[in-house]
């Protein structure tokens, strides 16, 4: 049987016999902290007669119990205790034999602890304290108690022996170590038990004790740990154990081996926290390698200082701008004209960071905002240029390049799991890496692979992540395109990133605004150069107005005429606004109504065969109509009520019509297959005043959240859905 250990308060009935005179009150000492008032006496009309009961006035300490034995008698069992101490003898009664079984084994538990935490405060023979140290943990795996402090403790005492004894051998280390194994398999260890694991696997990184009794204790902290911010000596044990692994004679393919048994067998890992703690590990490692340059930032210009133009601490000039330069040779051949008649730019060296300082008055008045700015610069807005050059020179020591190596290698074994890569993407997003590390060139090269199979992945919740968190921050895409510090190639990534995104952005005309406004120029360089997915982005550019200037369209348009592929896309664009112009010529009719099991050829069809610049109201109704002729929707220029009423119609061509369709002011979406995440896109449809949603699979909240951003919505149905 098993029993709870006995806490604070437990023990509420006791029977007293004592030599000395009556005794009132009893207050117990640790756990035993008060017993209620209560007179007892023993059924035994002898005993009764000539022994005293009641409450102690004194508590009685562990140490001074002698023994404890159970009673009982024939006659009138009173499930009793005896515990022997100097002067006389004190009897606790419970009130069944399992509660008196529970008193007990505290008891016991608690009397024997206090002794070993005795015996081993001052060790005189290793062969003694390690045999006592066994007999612990036997005791410890074989109580009847059921606690987290019974195994707890034990571990306690050996960490607490460990800190205060530095003089042990190699030996004595892995003995302990394998003597208290039985206690780690369902036990996290303790702070300074971690620090001894620690030390021993920097020593001993191949000793059989890492693999044999550490592996388990790590996959168990994986598995089970919630948060490594209140147990940070758990994630550094975990931290140098893989390091250990990756000292091995097999190195990397120990590791990997680790972390498919974190994974498990099948596609799915079972365990949800493996992923965020391994995560958590390698940021704690990466972030350590550069920990050397973030300290030293104290006496260097940091990169708020470098922006706002400041040179040497001793010589701070605040209106001297400072700028990373890092250009193409076209660049810097330009501006070496340009500044031969100026001062020469200085060099301002902080142990292994270069930064290039620049005096140049053009940047000096368009830096003026942000000298009074409190907050940190973006690393990546100081960076941004071409790579033929490098803008600082980081070299680590070879325990931190190792390091470095280690952790980005996991990093993309978890990037190759399936089931792991949306949960990673989103954890990567903000980019919680360190300034330093994104400024080192070998850092963000090992880590494309990992950016690569983001932008490779067709599920939105993994590609998506390759854009900021928020407006205004930059992330992934910006990092890794032309002009980004990280961008190593000539736009390879910069095209696979832009062509997963424009193929499943609902907000495609913004995505084309940013790129126009950002990166018009790598667009249109790649394109020269026959890249078919930026061909595609200019001819759409040209096909929604992105563009305004009258030159740059021209410019846009001598580009997709210098290769075959573009040409021939400039062609079917201009055949397609050749149709949209006799589409959306005035005349035709005013409604609409496609025949049943039309399909989105047949509306095509019917769409190119005449003019329909007049059309407002469009049936689709019982149609097999679906996505696809949300394309030829968005060219009605008149469209104002819209019916696809048991369609096939998702959530893909719903974001497409609230894009362009934004004078809607009827749309029925009466049992068609939208969601929640097409749903949300209507909110930019201001003009919508009738909205049929029976029978969808509309969200109470996405609901509440349209009501609040349609202003002229009035009727609404929403029967058969969460929201009824």
């Amino acid at each position: 049987m098993r029993y709870k250990l006995l806490q604070e308060g437990d023990i509420q009935v006791c029977v007293i016999r004592h030599p000395r005179t009556f005794l009132s009150k009893i207050l117990t000492s640790k756990f035993l902290r008060r017993w209620e008032p209560h007179h007892l006496t023993l059924a035994h009309s002898t005993v009764a007669s000539a022994t005293p009961t009641g409450y102690m006035e004194n508590s009685i300490s562990y140490s001074a119990i002698e023994d404890v034995q159970l009673l009982s008698w024939e006659n009138a069992p009173k499930y009793c205790l005896q515990l022997t101490i100097p002067g006389g003898t004190v009897l606790l009664q419970a009130a069944n034999s399992y509660l008196r079984d529970q008193w007990f084994h505290s008891l016991q538990w608690k009397k024997k602890i206090y002794k070993y935490k005795k015996v081993l405060s001052n060790p005189s023979r290793w062969e003694v304290v390690l045999k006592e140290i066994r007999t612990l943990v036997d005791m410890a795996l074989t109580s009847p108690l059921q606690d987290d402090s019974i195994h707890q403790a034990p571990l306690e005492i050996v960490s607490k022996l460990l800190s205060e004894n530095n003089s042990l051998t190699t030996q004595d280390h892995e003995s302990i170590i394998v003597a208290i194994a039985p206690l780690l398999e369902n036990n996290h260890p303790p702070p300074d038990l971690c620090e001894f694991f620690c030390k021993h696997c920097r020593e001993r990184p191949r000793s059989m004790v890492v693999i044999e009794v550490f592996t388990p204790v790590v996959q168990r902290i994986l598995k089970h740990n919630m948060d490594f911010g209140k147990c940070p000596r758990l994630r550094l044990f975990t931290q140098e154990y893989i390091l250990a692994l990756n000292e091995l004679n097999a190195g990397m393919e120990v590791v990997k081996k680790f972390i498919h048994s974190m994974h498990g067998p099948t596609g799915q890992c079972p365990h949800p926290r493996v992923l965020p703690n391994l995560v958590a590990v390698c940021l704690a490692a990466i972030y350590s390698c550069y920990e050397e340059f973030i300290n030293s930032r104290d006496n260097s210009p940091s990169l708020k200082e470098i922006r706002n133009g400041c040179q040497q601490q001793c010589d701070r000039k605040p209106n001297l701008p400072l700028r990373l330069l890092h250009t193409s040779p076209d660049l810097v051949s330009q501006e070496a004209t340009l500044t031969e008649s100026r001062l020469k730019p200085v060099i301002v060296t902080s142990n292994e960071i270069h930064v290039e300082v620049e005096r140049n008055n053009t940047a000096n008045q368009k830096m003026t905002a942000n000298v009074g700015n409190d907050s940190e610069p973006n690393l990546i807005d100081c960076l941004m240029v071409s790579p033929t050059c490098s803008t600082m020179s980081i070299e680590l020591s070879a325990q931190a390049d190792r390091i470095l190596g280690c952790y980005v290698e996991i990093l993309k074994m978890l990037s190759d799991y399936d089931d792991w890569r949306p949960a990673l993407a989103s954890l990567l997003q903000p980019i919680p890496f360190p300034k330093e590390a994104l400024a080192h060139e070998k850092f963000t090269k090992e880590l494309k692979y990992v950016i690569q199979r983001f932008a490779e992945d067709p599920r939105q919740e993994v590609h998506s992540c390759l854009l900021s968190v928020r407006a205004g921050k930059d992330g992934w895409f910006q990092l890794y395109s032309p002009g980004g510090v990280a961008c190593d190639d000539d736009g390879e990534l910069f095209a696979s990133m832009v062509h997963i995104l424009m193929g499943s952005c609902y907000k495609t005309k913004k995505f084309l605004l940013s790129l126009a406004e950002n990166k018009l120029g790598p667009c249109m360089l790649l394109a020269l150069r026959g890249n078919q997915t930026m061909v595609e982005i200019l001819c759409l550019m040209l096909e929604y107005n992105i563009i305004d200037n009258n030159d740059t369209q021209l410019q846009i348009i001598s580009t997709l005429e210098s290769t075959d592929v573009g040409k021939r896309m400039y062609e079917q664009l201009c055949d397609r606004q050749r149709e949209l112009k006799e589409l959306q010529r005035k005349g035709g009719p005013t409604r609409l109504t496609l025949p049943s099991k039309s399909t989105d050829a047949d509306l095509a069809r019917l769409l190119s065969s005449g003019s329909f610049g007049n059309l407002e109201n469009l049936s689709l109704a019982f149609t097999n109509v679906t996505s696809a002729c949300a394309e030829h929707l968005i060219k009605l220029p008149s469209l104002k009520q819209l019916n696809l009423w048991s369609t096939q119609f998702g959530d893909a061509g719903l974001r497409l019509l609230s894009e362009h369709l934004t004078m809607l002011q009827v749309l029925n979406l009466c049992e068609t297959p939208v969601t929640d995440a097409g749903l949300l896109a209507l909110s930019s449809m201001k003009s919508l005043c009738s909205l049929n949603m029976n029978s969808t699979k509309l969200s109470a909240d996405t609901y509440e959240d349209l009501k609040a951003k349609l202003p002229n919505l009035k009727e609404v149905d929403v029967r058969y859905t969460e929201a009824w």
